[in-house]
């Protein structure tokens, strides 16, 4: 689950870490009498959206004054945004975090990830920070820092020494920082275990005229499968930021996230979805999304998951891809055949099924009357689905 960043830094300040003094504001709560109590000139008036590259985007606006921040917040709130990392889609701005600037004298990269191969937590910091830390890691990948830890390690200063003593040789500026700095990545890291999360970002961590380092934007990414043990972050979601499939697709219990193809997918299960898309894009064809709809493919669930697939107007075939484990193929058919029922199906479907009772499920699929192209074999389906759409 992603948040705002007024909401990151929100829970920056929980873990004690210092952060610029600001406001947030929507359209109601807008005010020039607040922004100037925020303090007396020189303001940042940052657009809450969940991506990146808002500066680049326009969604960042330095300004001098309290009138002219109040002028930009507004000119910004009820508008929408599109970055780099929007993938093309508009992110609506509901709300503008407007925060007091002031000199940096060097931009720095500081988070902490999840490492999937390590199975650890890892420290990722590099002297070149701010808006182009992707091209810094794509092009000079030498510049950046990474550092592995136990999360059951006593968090201290002490323990990040190591990446600390790297950062300094990279940046002599720190030299006389080194402690704050490994106190903040100390504290980091009590946020990300603490917290369950998957991410925390802090891009960039300022080096300020005055030589005091300061988080100036915040990012934090929780892993949903920890959220039960933390209900109040629930409180923090805001769905007008996601794909709005993506939220219905939640409501069915389905897991969907959309993609920019014309070939939509029903799938059940993660790893069986993965491998439908890369066998579709190896046949030169462009799947139009991620859609699993879980061991128990019932009647609702189905139609629920063909009616999120055609929501996308891109979407010039469909390719249900089943392998009937727990649940019997038979029942699968009966459940694609009832769902159909209910939908107007304007594009070319075809059905891939295997496992448990599948000559049975074939043969409901080939005595009904909605058309439909069987297919014998995984790479049969990819060829059919890629030629039909394209």
């Amino acid at each position: 689950m992603n948040i705002h960043e007024y909401q990151a830094k929100a829970i920056f300040q929980k873990f004690g870490l210092r952060i610029p003094p600001g406001k947030v504001f929507d359209q109601n709560t807008l005010s020039l009498d607040q922004i100037r109590s925020i303090g007396p000139k020189r303001f940042a008036v940052k657009a809450q959206v969940h991506a990146g590259g808002r500066g680049k985007a326009g969604g960042i606006k330095i300004v001098e004054t309290a009138e002219e921040a109040f002028q930009a917040a507004k000119s910004m709130l009820g508008t929408t945004l599109v970055t780099y990392q929007t993938a093309g889609a508009a992110k609506p701005i509901d709300h503008v975090l407007i925060e007091t600037t002031s000199q940096i004298a060097h931009e720095l990269y500081l988070a902490i990830a999840l490492d999937r191969e390590a199975a650890l937590p890892c420290v990722i910091g590099s002297r070149a920070g701010g808006v182009d830390i992707e091209t810094v890691a794509r092009e000079t990948p030498e510049e950046v820092i990474k550092f592995h830890f136990d999360p059951d390690w006593e968090f201290t200063p002490k323990l990040f020494e190591p990446v600390v003593s790297k950062l300094k040789k990279a940046l002599k500026d720190l030299e006389e920082r080194a402690a704050d700095l490994a106190l903040i990545i100390s504290k980091l890291g009590k946020l990300f275990v603490a917290m369950d999360a998957s991410l925390v970002e802090v891009n960039p961590l300022g080096l300020m005229a005055d030589g005091s380092l300061l988080p100036i934007d915040a990012k934090i990414t929780f892993d949903d499968n920890g959220l039960f043990r933390h209900p109040e972050l629930l409180d923090l979601h805001d769905p007008r930021q996601e794909d709005p499939r993506e939220v219905e697709a939640k409501t069915y219990d389905l897991s969907y996230v959309g993609l920019d193809g014309n070939i939509g997918c029903m799938v059940n299960g993660a790893g069986l979805a993965m491998a439908t898309m890369d066998i579709i894009k190896l046949n030169g064809g462009e799947p139009a999304n991620f859609l699993d709809v879980g061991g128990g493919a019932s009647k609702e669930k189905v139609a629920a998951a063909f009616k999120i697939i055609l929501k996308d107007p891109r979407v010039k075939a469909i390719l249900v891809n089943i392998f009937g484990g727990i649940m019997r193929c038979d029942v699968i058919a009966e459940g694609i055949l009832a769902a159909l029922e209910e939908i107007d199906l304007q594009v070319p479907l075809v059905v891939r099924l295997e496992g448990t009772n599948v000559e049975e499920g074939k043969a409901i699929l080939a005595k009904s009357k909605v058309k439909l192209i069987a297919a014998d074999s995984f790479a049969d389906a990819a060829v059919k689905v890629v030629g039909l759409a394209s």
